[in-house]
């Protein structure tokens, strides 16, 4: 499998409402968008043809949060996330936080549901796991790799991700663009010039856009991770303690499912996680428990 990768560097448009969410931070400068398309996805958009999502699919609509989640103030919240997915390393990695009780939560590219003969199995399988295990909207195709273009046309790119909320059959909702870092919640937002008018849009219809505080890259030539497992459990430390999260001491960690297909790979993803529960301040949630959400219903 081939990934096309590229990274894009868009000016930052600072859109905040700290009215009511504590410990947000207004940042502003350079919004850091990474870039991947599969080759799973290309072969769906080549075998799709429909254009339809279908309603029915829909799970029974449930709020984003049915009760008021309470987080404790004396402790660091780390919110591992897994992107691209299903694909090669999403039961791999799902396996490890579970065997470790690491909660996760997985954004979802609807056409890889399909170009998988096992797609919408795994998709089950992490979504009876709740609620140790969220899925959520990653897009129907990943934007066919071609950001710039699939940004610029907002209408058709917010019809993109609500057919992919009914083909993913989610039910909550919860979403992240693809290749761009951005952010909406109930009385924030933060989002770049080039993606600001489908963040409103999906803002407008309930969405919570959820965005990354740390990325753990990946080499674009075979999808191995590039920083070792301490670096990174050292990067999310001070990232912590220097208030440096787009929320006080809430950290959201972008990672791939693909970066973890090889045992060895396997091995740091099980490290990184063994040495960031060896601290007791820290506490492992999923992001449909990440302060500030919309209480949202799907249609």
């Amino acid at each position: 499998m081939q990934y096309n990768c590229s990274v894009i560097y868009h000016e930052s448009i600072q859109i905040v409402k700290m009215k009511h969410l504590i410990g947000v931070r207004a940042l502003s400068g350079l919004v850091f968008i990474s870039s991947c398309q599969s080759g799973e996805a290309a072969r769906e958009i080549q075998s799709d043809s429909d254009g339809q999502a279908k309603a029915s699919n829909t799970a029974p609509a449930v709020p984003v949060a049915e009760q008021a989640f309470i987080h404790d103030t004396s402790r660091q919240y780390i919110y591992i996330s897994f992107d691209d997915g299903p694909q090669r390393g999403t039961m791999e990695s799902y396996a490890i936080c579970k065997e470790l009780k690491v909660k996760a939560t997985y954004f979802l590219v609807a056409a890889h549901i399909k170009g998988r003969n096992d797609g919408r199995k795994i998709v089950n399988t992490l979504q009876t796991d709740n609620p140790a295990f969220v899925t959520a909207n990653h897009s129907y195709y990943h934007a066919k790799g071609r950001y710039d273009s699939f940004y610029r046309h907002p209408n058709s790119a917010f019809q993109d991700f609500q057919r992919a909320q009914d083909t993913i059959r989610l039910n909550k909702k919860l979403l992240r663009l693809p290749g761009n870092n951005a952010w909406a919640l109930k009385d924030t937002m933060r989002a770049s010039r080039l993606v600001k008018p489908v963040t409103r849009k999906l803002d407008s219809a309930g969405y919570n856009v959820l965005g990354w505080d740390s990325e753990w890259h990946f080499n674009p030539k075979d999808a191995r991770p590039v920083q070792s497992a301490e670096k990174m459990a050292r990067h999310i430390k001070s990232l912590l303690d220097s208030n440096q999260t787009f929320t006080r001491n809430h950290l959201v960690l972008l990672t791939h499912d693909r970066m973890f297909q090889r045992p060895s790979d396997q091995d740091s993803l099980r490290k990184m996680l063994q040495l960031l529960k060896q601290n007791p301040r820290y506490v492992f949630e999923t992001l449909d428990h990440y302060p500030g959400l919309k209480r949202s219903t799907i249609r």
